[in-house]
């Protein structure tokens, strides 16, 4: 009895006492609900309908016996079986419940009853409590931590749209304080080991990170580390040379190797790899707070490279976002573009606003399907906010060249202005009066800037040759791998097999979203717009 209440729990306690009753066991309600039961209802000689208990009626019956008696037990004979109910005490005294109100252990059992059974169940009476006082502990317990959970994915949520000041008010009930500046960190976890590799990251930086489980990826955990945390940027960080050009890629060398922290240890993101068998870590640079969500894309990307290398672990190779070098004609460009969106009024209240719109398309844009589990919405309310978003903008949402023109100008607008490279001869403080309907408009007029020229130069220089095929392939078929490999001449296996290796040289995701693929169009849309610019 007290190895199954230990490993079995009520319902183990339950199987083994229908088991000895030859019938049926369960606690019901004073009211004659049963909450749960064991055993067959009941089996053997009472199958005939005539024969099979009416237990709620007989656990009713019971109780009003029990209230008018003060009794502390009751058996019923029905002629083909008996009915035994015991009320179940509390944990620690047994005449301190209501017994009208206390829950009941039923057994029903075929007549005559087995010697010592009453006795029995007599014993089992306490065990049995406990083991439903600890059950309901634990859940209580789970119902807390999915509250917390769900708590750390609104405040994760609301920092990846940029509402920053909410997301610190709701973070203010829950720790640790938000850090800023920051690195986020993506882990992939092995297996269903998701809960034990939060518990070694909460360990590993003494619960100093904001720790959350990815919506979206049943195996990930989002890191929202302080930046003093991990290793300082630079060529020798993987953050990018002098130049701000790609870094190293893996973090401490081709294999990932760690180095050291602020104070000379290991810093959490290397730990954990270390410590958690074929666990797989991406980490990006430093970004404030308000900048997670780039965070975020950054870690991902880093996530697609660690996977290749021997260490498990890599730090992003830094490039300038493309927000930063689009000038003033991009943030006009990026206005004139969302001015639909950001303005539409919703004809009813229950209709999406403007804002939830936009957070709906970056969602989208990032997560591609898997945006209804990010937004938690069905994917036809998905589909209906998509189609919406296209015909404010009018843009087909289907076609990865308006994919991409919505990505940066959504990521145009959530970069503060003062960071941007200004025009030659400008401050990025805003345009003159009827400037947005001419050039800024234009999106190739955008990638032309010199600046613009540079990032993507940037973003080509690894591949050339069959792999740039492959690259220019892939995105006129719109980032689908069948038709890529019917164009190819390959199979689909064999086309992801390059792409995966593509990812390896970019240090960037491609498959799986977020993907770099908006940035790879932009780039070599901007090569050609620049080439063709020198023919003519």
């Amino acid at each position: 009895m007290q190895r199954l209440a230990r490993n079995g729990g009520t319902a183990g306690l339950l199987r083994w006492l229908a088991g000895r009753a030859d019938g049926w066991a369960g606690i019901a309600r004073s009211d004659g609900t049963v909450l749960s039961a064991s055993g067959a209802a009941p089996s053997g000689p009472l199958t005939a309908p005539a024969d099979v208990p009416d237990v709620p009626r007989l656990v009713a019956e019971g109780v009003r016996a029990l209230t008018e008696r003060g009794a502390l037990a009751y058996s019923h004979d029905t002629g083909a079986h008996t009915v035994l109910l015991f009320p179940l005490p509390g944990p620690h005294d047994p005449h301190a419940e209501d017994r009208g109100a206390a829950p009941l252990l039923a057994v029903v059992t075929p007549r005559p009853v087995a010697a010592g059974l009453a006795t029995l169940l007599a014993d089992v009476l306490m065990p049995l409590s406990l083991c439903r006082e600890a059950e309901a502990v634990e859940r209580k317990r789970r119902r807390v931590d999915l509250a917390e959970s769900r708590g750390r994915e609104a405040v994760l949520h609301l920092l990846m749209t940029g509402q920053l000041s909410i997301a610190q008010q709701v973070a203010g009930a829950l720790r640790p304080r938000l850090p800023d500046p920051v690195r986020v960190c993506v882990v992939e976890c092995p297996g269903d080991s998701r809960d034990e590799v939060a518990r070694v990251c909460a360990e590993a930086d003494g619960g100093r990170s904001w720790i959350v489980r990815c919506p979206v990826y049943a195996r990930h955990l989002i890191l929202v580390m302080p930046a003093e945390d991990g290793r300082g940027d630079g060529p020798d960080g993987g953050a990018g040379g002098p130049d701000g050009g790609p870094g190293s890629g893996p973090s401490g060398g081709p294999s990932g190797g760690p180095s050291g922290g602020p104070a000379g240890g290991t810093a959490t993101d290397e730990a954990v790899a270390a410590l958690v068998d074929r666990c797989v870590v991406g980490v990006s640079e430093q970004v404030p707070l308000a900048d997670t969500a780039t965070g975020y894309r950054q870690a991902f990307h880093a996530l697609a490279v660690a996977r290749e290398v021997p260490g498990r672990h890599v730090r992003f190779g830094a490039a300038p976002e493309p927000a930063l070098v689009v000038g003033t004609a991009g943030r006009q460009w990026a206005e004139a573009l969302l001015t639909p969106l950001l303005t539409h009024v919703p004809r009813r209240a229950q209709d999406p606003g403007s804002q939830e719109l936009a957070a709906t398309a970056a969602s989208w844009l990032a997560f591609s399907s898997h945006a209804t589990d990010h937004l938690k919405v069905h994917r036809n309310t998905l589909a209906a906010r998509l189609r919406l978003i296209g015909e404010l903008l009018g843009l087909d949402l289907h076609r990865l060249a308006d994919q991409a023109a919505l990505d940066l100008a959504l990521r145009i607008r959530a970069t503060p202005a003062t960071v941007c490279t200004p025009e030659a001869g400008q401050h990025d403080g805003g345009a003159a009066p009827g400037h947005a309907n001419g050039a800024a408009r234009d999106l190739d007029e955008v990638l032309r800037r010199p600046a613009v020229q540079e990032w993507a130069l940037r973003q080509l220089a690894p591949v050339a040759g069959a792999a740039e095929e492959t690259l220019r392939t892939w995105l006129r078929c719109e980032g689908r791998l069948g038709p890529t490999a019917a164009e190819l001449g390959i199979s689909v296996p064999g086309a992801r097999k390059r792409l995966t290796r593509l990812e390896t040289v970019l240090q960037r995701s491609l498959l799986r979203p977020p993907s770099a693929r908006y940035d790879l169009w932009l780039a070599l849309r901007a090569r050609e717009t620049a080439a063709a610019e020198t023919t003519s």
